[in-house]
């Protein structure tokens, strides 16, 4: 029975197992992923960055960590100077998957669903006369009377 030795001489990355046996992530990603997480914990993370390092170009590098932020092994948050303006994104790397917090919204005691009142109510042209039969006959309308402008003769 053969055998493999393999020699190890430095620069060890310790990382969970857990990505490389997501079957949902495609090969690219886990590679990308585990790549990320070799690198130093100051290392400054931009697409182009990446694609230097990489034989990929930037928008497979995108679609990679599009992948991951979908699975939640990436979490993006959109950071802002000082005027408001956006100025880059910051990107947090984890070995697990993250679930996304889940949003509090407030509910209603006894919300009312039965016909709302408007404030200003859609109301009859009667001002505009057709030829038509159908569209000045209001006895066959319901509620509105829905007339095209371009076929009226005037």
């Amino acid at each position: 029975m053969p055998v493999f030795r393999v020699e190890r001489n430095k620069g060890y990355t310790v990382m969970s197992n857990h990505h490389l046996r997501n079957k949902d992530l495609s090969l690219k990603a886990k590679g990308l992923l585990s790549q990320m997480l070799s690198l130093p914990e100051d290392w400054y993370y931009t697409l182009k960055g990446l694609a230097l390092i990489n034989r990929e170009k930037i928008d497979a590098i995108r679609q990679a960590i599009r992948e991951l932020e979908q699975a939640g092994y990436i979490v993006r948050s959109q950071e802002r100077d000082e005027r408001g303006r956006l100025r880059g994104a910051d990107y947090v790397i984890y070995e697990q998957p993250q679930t996304p917090p889940a949003l509090d919204l407030p509910t209603l005691e006894d919300p009312t669903q039965e016909k709302p009142t408007l404030e200003n109510p859609t109301q009859l042209n009667k001002d505009i006369q057709s030829k038509d039969p159908k569209i000045t006959d209001l006895s066959i309308t319901h509620d509105v009377v829905i007339l095209n402008v371009n076929k009226i003769d005037r």
